[in-house]
């Protein structure tokens, strides 16, 4: 019999994860050296920010499909699809800043029309091998229950929070107009709700500050898949610290993962209706402060009742008879 196979992260994922860091730089540098605008924003502001979250979460699964057993020749083949997909994405994106052109929604030339096209079917194809990868994971024996949790519901959300990026994809009711009298658009799809992309916006982030912003919610969406394996271990750092602490049973800290991740799906829920109202994050009404007043008070007692003494009890021996103990 051979023994457990060594733990081995995805090669490709960690290269191209490498690459996207010089990427971030080269655009970084970019971003100060260029001073083209495409839609209001620097040309290689985009290029930035895309180089980052993907490098992230190329770590991320790489991360994750290290200590995989079951089914690892699958999530080896998912994970190298997640980097290929990502990667024909990274160099659309690059080509079009490259070009001083908008590479999101942009049909304004067959050229762009076929670029913007093409990043459509990758982003299928990403999210498809990234729903492979989470399966895959999901379905590993053993390891830690509470950082199992963790990654299965991060996965969750995070897919959930790439599909928000579909919601962009549709016609605004001025390009759907211009398209039922026959005009040609160039921008079909936008960021923005109420107001035009391109007009004020917050720093780096570049989201709206004057009408409702989707990228929000698909932000805070994908990262799931880092804040709640990231909170699986600094409860296990607390428990290592403090064996007999509000953190020490693993019942108390998955049941608080379960809080997070309820949370967590409610501001993704949250952020996506307040931007297709047309509302900037900085700036929401009363149904807004209501609806995030109500997601903080069950999150709060989700979270009182994960570590409730009931689950922070250690969980007993079961009991062993009498005969066994004195004998025959």
């Amino acid at each position: 019999m051979t023994g457990p196979q060594p733990l081995r992260w995805h090669r490709p994922l960690l290269w191209f994860a490498a690459v996207m860091g010089l990427l971030a730089l080269v655009a970084a540098a970019g971003v100060f050296v260029d001073d083209r605008l495409v839609v209001g924003s620097p040309a290689w502001l985009k290029p930035f920010k895309f180089a980052v979250s993907m490098g992230v979460y190329a770590v991320t699964l790489a991360w994750l499909l290290r200590a995989t057993r079951r089914g690892r020749r699958t999530g080896w083949w998912a994970g190298t699809v997640v980097t290929l997909a990502a990667a024909m994405e990274m160099v659309l994106i690059v080509l079009q800043a490259v070009r001083g052109r908008a590479s999101h929604f942009n049909q304004g030339t067959p050229f762009d029309e076929a670029v913007w096209s093409l990043m459509g079917n990758m982003v299928v194809v990403l999210w498809t091998a990234s729903l492979v990868v989470a399966v895959v994971v999901a379905f590993q024996r053993g390891g830690d229950p509470v950082l199992k949790s963790a990654a299965r519901l991060g996965f969750t959300l995070s897919l959930a929070g790439m599909l928000v990026a579909f919601l962009m994809t549709m016609p605004t009711g001025e390009q759907q107009a211009a398209l039922d009298r026959g005009e040609t658009v160039g921008m079909v799809g936008a960021h923005s709700v109420g107001v035009v992309d391109g007009g004020p916006a917050m720093p780096v982030t570049g989201w709206s500050t004057t009408g409702g912003d989707l990228r929000v919610a698909h932000f805070v969406g994908i990262h799931a898949l880092q804040a709640l394996p990231l909170l699986a271990l600094l409860l296990a750092g607390a428990a290592r610290r403090r064996p007999d602490g509000p953190f020490g049973a693993p019942r108390a800290a998955r049941g608080l993962v379960r809080a997070a991740a309820l949370g967590y799906g409610g501001l993704i829920a949250l952020l996506t209706w307040q931007a297709l109202r047309g509302q900037p994050l900085l700036e929401p009404d009363a149904r807004t402060l209501l609806a995030a007043g109500l997601l903080a008070v069950t999150v709060a007692g989700a979270a009182g009742l994960a570590v409730r003494p009931r689950n922070r009890a250690p969980i007993a021996p079961e009991p062993v008879p009498a005969a066994a103990i004195v004998g025959p």
